[in-house]
């Protein structure tokens, strides 16, 4: 955060100041830092006191004094605090968003260099992040967020992470419903602005695909003048969003027919090994290119990877150096295809967390990750104790996928489908004891592999074991079945997939404590 005073603060966010009888504000006071997690202030910190839905940060603002926070942003004054001075606002989040502008705008004012970096898409913005986030910083200081810190509240409190010496910062932005992105965007203005792809992740609350597509454009509409577009020429929805460009247009994509006359950042020969992490040829604009192996899994991730290069080569760096670094990113944002060994009593798996959330296109990538796996050799490199050419038996445990509107029920069976078709040994739907929606939608799920099983031709049954599908109640009903299929098959792979309500990243956390080795994390994102 670049050092701001009481009396700044103050001005920009439109609050005035209270303050005990007995304090006053030291002279030359700044603030040089912003939470609004109590437990993360410390000395120079501003406190932004958020309602939320179970906890009122206005409830902590007389401790953050003694942590050496020297403000709170409040939405009333908060009696017998006498050691802070409380900066009174309407909205305490509008008031974040305003001093999260005016950071960027002074960081702006400096006389070096200094790029916003936006990132939306249905899917793949955490991953896109989190591999331009280790590009980036071989160039100079960059700013990302943590995890998915992409809202009201997440993009302004990473925007007043920015200070004096960062030459980059990268602002993931999600949304649910049209106008949000554009409210960020007026927050932290992109001088770059990703667009990956147009899924149908909280199709329910946009209403159509075109919303969606809608809502992703604002993106691109609120770039700063002259700003550069970065879109997926594979994307209809996305490519079209070039009309809204103010300057120059950048592409990356896999598919040749697509946008034929643009020249864009490419990959060609790909393959994924038996970690299905995958290896292909960088193919940049101007024809060079050099071989790239992923450091994280999923062939998904390699369109991520291109919009990641797209912006690196925009910057200067050179071709070999991008293949390099995107070589060393091993590990992402947590419960993304993140891939370890656990060890529950005398059952052992590979577990693969893609718990995060969920939704068609994520879930799909997810299927696709899992059904390509392979048996890894034993050796002293990697320290997998998995026998060799033996076959794996691969579990997908699913949950449900919220905010899908009137079409759930179908696009849950096309999911359940989609699973049984690749072959997917057994298929564990994961729906809720006491919510029955969320119970309904993981049965559709159920009953989309059944359906697919039954429809398996004699010729191709009699060469192909039967998938099995099973609907159950709870998270912890799926923690036994996992364990009794790992006891019956020595080298079993589970996909842990679903919304945040179906629990399973709860038991991800649980099977956390019991994993014997950390391998990698990869991640294809909502």
């Amino acid at each position: 955060m670049m050092p701001m005073t009481i009396e700044e603060i103050a001005q920009t966010v439109d609050g005035h100041i209270v303050v005990g009888s007995d304090f006053q504000i030291p002279l030359g006071a700044v603030a040089t830092s912003t939470f609004s997690d109590s437990r993360q202030v410390k000395a120079g910190s501003v406190f932004v006191a958020i309602k939320g839905e179970r906890v009122d940060g206005h409830d902590f603002v007389s401790g953050v004094g003694a942590k050496g926070a020297v403000a709170a942003l409040v939405d009333h004054a908060i009696d017998g605090v006498g050691d802070i001075a409380q900066i009174v606002v309407s909205d305490t989040i509008k008031a974040l968003g305003r001093l999260a502008h005016h950071n960027i705008v002074r960081r702006r004012k400096l006389d070096s260099a200094f790029s916003v970096i936006g990132i939306t898409g249905s899917v793949g913005k955490t991953t896109t992040k989190d591999l331009l986030h280790s590009l980036l910083a071989s160039l100079g200081e960059t700013v990302a967020p943590v995890g998915s810190f992409n809202n009201d509240i997440g993009l302004p409190l990473t925007a007043l992470k920015v200070g004096e010496y960062t030459r980059f910062f990268i602002a993931e932005m999600g949304a649910n419903h049209v106008g949000e992105i554009a409210n960020l965007t007026k927050i932290v203005p992109p001088d770059l602005a990703v667009v990956l792809k147009v899924g149908v992740a909280h199709l329910g609350e946009f209403g159509s695909v075109e919303r969606i597509a809608q809502a992703k454009s604002e993106i691109v509409q609120g770039l700063m003048p002259d700003g550069i577009a970065v879109l997926n020429a594979d994307d209809k929805h996305v490519a079209a969003m070039t009309k809204f460009a103010p300057g120059k247009v950048l592409w990356f994509g896999l598919d040749s027919n697509a946008k034929p006359d643009a020249r864009r950042m490419t990959a060609t020969d790909i393959t994924v090994d038996s970690l299905d992490r995958p290896s292909f040829t960088l193919v940049a604009p101007d024809g060079s290119s050099t071989p790239v192996h992923l450091g994280i899994g999923g062939a998904h991730n390699v369109v991520n990877a291109l919009a990641a290069a797209t912006v690196a080569y925009y910057f200067g760096m050179p071709l070999a150096d991008i293949a390099s670094g995107l070589d060393n990113v091993k590990h992402i944002s947590p419960h993304r295809m993140a891939v370890s060994s656990v060890k529950l009593d005398d059952a052992d798996f590979t577990l693969i967390d893609d718990s995060f959330n969920a939704n068609p296109d994520s879930t799909r990538a997810g299927l696709d990750g899992l059904a390509r796996w392979e048996t890894a050799e034993k050796s002293a490199g990697d320290g997998l104790q998995t026998a060799k050419n033996a076959k794996p038996y691969r579990i997908a445990v699913l949950g449900a996928m919220l905010e899908l509107g009137e079409d759930e029920l179908k696009l849950h069976r096309q999911v359940g489908e989609y699973a049984a078709g690749l072959g997917i040994d057994e298929i564990i739907a994961v729906g809720n004891e006491t919510d029955k929606h969320f119970d309904q939608l993981a049965q559709a799920l159920a009953q989309g592999a059944e359906a697919e099983e039954k429809h398996v031709d004699a010729a191709k049954s009699q060469t192909r074991t039967p998938v099995v599908v099973q609907w159950v109640h709870s998270a912890g009903e799926a923690e036994r079945l996992v364990a009794e299929a790992a006891r019956r098959h020595e080298n079993t792979v589970v996909l842990l997939k679903g919304s945040h309500i179906s629990g399973l990243s709860a038991l991800a956390e649980r099977w956390a404590h019991a994993k014997k080795q950390e391998r990698t994390e990869v991640e294809p994102k909502h």
